[in-house]
């Protein structure tokens, strides 16, 4: 198991500059070539909170993340911290946003360190090398993932859970406040998926890091996620805690979904009913045969049948 990380309190962290939230999304809207994609997305993260975008394919997800990191044309405004994300430089932003694509782009004859170490970019003067204390949050950063062993290795000869490592240590090398996480889960299996996210979510609580990610398995989103923003159509349809947003009512309508949603002591879990399907004997819902139910008429404890 590759989760390591050290103990440590969070630390207290600046107040936000208004509101209580950390990051608003106010009006926002994008298109896509010809395609309108978002359209009036209104939402807020409250500090050290994880907040996931969820919703069906093509409902504008991973668009809404790269508006909100600065990396998307788009109508409205989107605050960090009170500032305009559209009108801070690309140095400033990065160091209050870290971004992990779904798709990262990898530069060939990289190592890990300094790939990691390219996330503390925005700390020093252009063209000047890495200092000191650069090296010494990037390595914190390869340890805390448990990628010290793999530092002087290329960047493409990592498995794809590594490479999703990688690049999460070089966003949190950043140190930024807010870290946007676009579909992390997505190139992982089940184990290797939950250990990131048990990761993430104690990086939040030590660190005092805010997350949005976007999730597609809602039954992670579920039990990880504080709260959930559902998008359908470029549009937000609902807002909430887990349990309000994941109804059996709402993943019909938005996704066509035959599903039970069950409360758990762990968070929510979703399971998938097929429809129409007849229930099989000793399966949840199945008839129990009792004497009520048999079939009338004799029977051999009876006695031969009278003429």
């Amino acid at each position: 198991m590759w989760l390591r990380l050290r103990e440590r309190p969070a630390p207290p962290g600046p107040p936000t500059a208004w509101g209580g939230a950390l990051l608003e999304v106010q009006g926002v809207g994008a298109t896509l070539g010809r395609a309108r994609v978002l359209e009036g997305v209104d939402l807020t993260v409250e500090p050290r909170r994880w907040t996931a975008i969820v919703g069906p394919n093509g409902a504008g997800k991973s668009t809404l993340l790269r508006v909100v990191a600065g990396l998307q044309k788009h109508d409205g405004r989107v605050l960090v911290d009170g500032a305009d994300v559209g009108l801070l430089a690309p140095r400033d932003r990065a160091a209050r946003i870290g971004y992990a694509p779904q798709v990262p782009v990898l530069p060939d004859g990289v190592a890990v360190r300094e790939y990691v170490l390219l996330g503390r970019t925005p700390y020093h003067p252009l063209l000047s090398s890495a200092r000191d204390a650069d090296r010494e949050i990037a390595q914190d950063a390869l340890d805390r993932l448990d990628l010290g062993h793999l530092a002087d290795r290329p960047l493409r000869t990592l498995s794809g859970g590594e490479r999703q490592r990688a690049v999460l240590a070089r966003a949190l090398a950043q140190q930024p406040r807010l870290l946007l996480l676009d579909e992390p889960t997505a190139a992982l299996d089940l184990g290797h998926a939950q250990q990131l996210l048990e990761l993430v979510d104690e990086l939040r609580r030590e660190d005092g890091l805010t997350v949005l990610s976007t999730l597609h398995d809602l039954a992670l989103a579920g039990q990880y996620a504080e709260r959930l923003v559902l998008l359908d159509a470029g549009r937000v349809v609902a807002a909430g805690a887990p349990g309000e947003v994941l109804t059996s009512s709402v993943l019909a309508r938005h996704y066509g979904a035959t599903a039970e949603v069950v409360e758990g002591p762990d968070g929510l879990r979703v399971h998938p009913v097929r429809p129409g399907r007849p229930v099989r004997a000793g399966e949840p819902g199945a008839a129990v045969p009792s004497a009520l139910s048999a079939p009338s008429g004799p029977s051999s404890a009876d006695g031969p049948a009278q003429p």
